[in-house]
């Protein structure tokens, strides 16, 4: 008898740039957890993700290199569902290895899904991890819900899961969007051994967050962004203030194109701000990354930035390169892009779940893997958690970074990872 054809896939836009660019110092992994009111089950967890991954087929996805590209195959490995042992973010791609681009552990009450960038973004992969714990939940507490069975609002198809947002979308047009590289300020300092990255948690009150960005006028992303450039600044002696501080801002482009794709579907942006040039003062830094992120979220705006990449990958001479050698120009083209950030910021949003696991649930949170400075965040009912990952030993910018919040009368609950230094 026949072995079934393996299925395969293309890489989407984002993921092709992932490959080129893992490596010890940054991983490209990124880890979501739900922190549950109960010890994790451990064989209830697995059978939940034997129900997710029926939904989400191409998890079980591994990745291959072929002549030009990158590429993704199906395969025949079962995911094991370990306690957590190991550091966050550890490499989870080897070219070599065909291993799995994601994994599942628990530790204590918490649940966490680590996923390699190539196979899904953030907002897939909290998907993912939210069916991954409604299952979880549904079989823990099967009596609690025979009356009424909760329901799930993520309902797309597998063709919708599957679906490449990037290619769909890019129309082909010319476009004359030029991204400007300014050389940014680079936070500097020592390292942490072995590549590992600090961790360091704040949880807050949202409804007391959300009121503090309402008192300013503005939002939670621009406040928070505002807060982590004045942070930076202050570490910044006044020689070094002739490089603006510039932040990386993941967008998800499924706000502003119609799409259910569990795969990557992001834009970057990068908000600068100049400390020599301009005043410095809070009030400022918030009208002025206002006044940034509302023209660059324009639809408009990353329609240009998106069909500028996907140009690119169209380019008929480009995908005749071996990709070996596409390799090397891709490294070099984002190693060029990072000497104008000097640290990134992403905002998640609000997480749901169905009311009826709120006794269950007390918190979700997210951060990555990095080789500088990162900072994450994501809310759940009434727990707003903001999370440091960095490759430095020092900790004063996040210091400062909650000092301020806490000084806003917001009670910040911090918590961190164990180093041995």
């Amino acid at each position: 008898m026949k072995n079934e054809p393996r299925q395969w896939s293309r890489l989407d836009n984002a993921a092709k740039v992932f490959p080129a660019n893992s490596g010890k110092a940054d991983t490209k992994v990124f880890r979501f957890a739900c922190e549950l009111t109960e010890d994790v089950d451990a064989e209830i967890l697995e059978e939940a993700l034997e129900k997710t991954l029926k939904l989400f087929p191409h998890y079980n996805f591994v990745m291959r290199h072929g002549l030009f590209w990158h590429y993704f195959e199906s395969s025949d490995l079962t995911p094991e569902i370990t306690q957590e042992c190991q550091r966050p973010c550890r490499p989870m791609y080897d070219i070599d290895a065909g291993r799995l681009l994601y994994e599942v552990t628990y530790y204590r009450r918490r649940i966490n899904v680590e996923v390699y960038h190539a196979l899904t973004d953030g907002t897939g992969a909290l998907q993912f991890l939210r069916v991954l714990v409604f299952h979880y939940l549904v079989l823990c507490h099967e009596d609690d819900f025979m009356d009424a069975p909760p329901k799930m609002d993520y309902d797309a198809s597998f063709a919708q899961k599957l679906d490449d947002s990037f290619r769909k979308y890019y129309s082909g047009q010319k476009t004359h969007y030029k991204s400007q590289l300014k050389r940014a300020y680079k936070i500097k300092g020592q390292r942490i051994s072995e590549h590992r990255i600090k961790v360091i948690e704040g949880i807050m009150n949202t409804q007391t967050v959300l009121a503090k960005a309402r008192e300013l006028k503005t939002t939670v992303t621009v406040m928070l962004t505002a807060l982590l450039m004045r942070a930076i600044a202050d570490e910044m002696s006044l020689r070094e203030q002739k490089r603006p501080v510039v932040l990386s801002i993941p967008v998800n482009l499924r706000k502003y194109f119609e799409s259910q794709t569990a795969r990557n579907f992001f834009g970057v942006i990068n908000i600068h701000y100049d400390f020599k040039m301009r005043s410095g003062t809070f009030d400022d830094l918030v009208a002025e990354v206002d006044r940034q992120l509302k023209y660059e979220l324009e639809k408009e705006q990353l329609e240009k930035r998106m069909n500028a990449m996907a140009a690119l990958e169209n380019n008929l001479l480009a995908r005749m390169v071996p990709l070996p050698i596409k390799d090397i120009i891709i490294k070099g083209a984002v190693s060029l892009s990072e000497l104008g950030v000097t640290a990134s910021l992403s905002n998640i949003g609000r997480v749901s779940m169905p009311d009826a696991f709120k006794p269950y649930i007390r918190l979700f949170d997210v951060f990555v893997s990095t080789d500088k400075l990162q900072i994450c965040m994501c809310s759940y009912e009434d727990h707003m958690v903001v999370t440091f990952t960095s490759a430095f030993v020092h900790t004063d910018i996040q210091r400062r970074f909650f000092r301020a919040l806490t000084g806003m009368g917001v009670d910040v609950e911090i918590v961190s990872n164990l180093m041995e230094e």
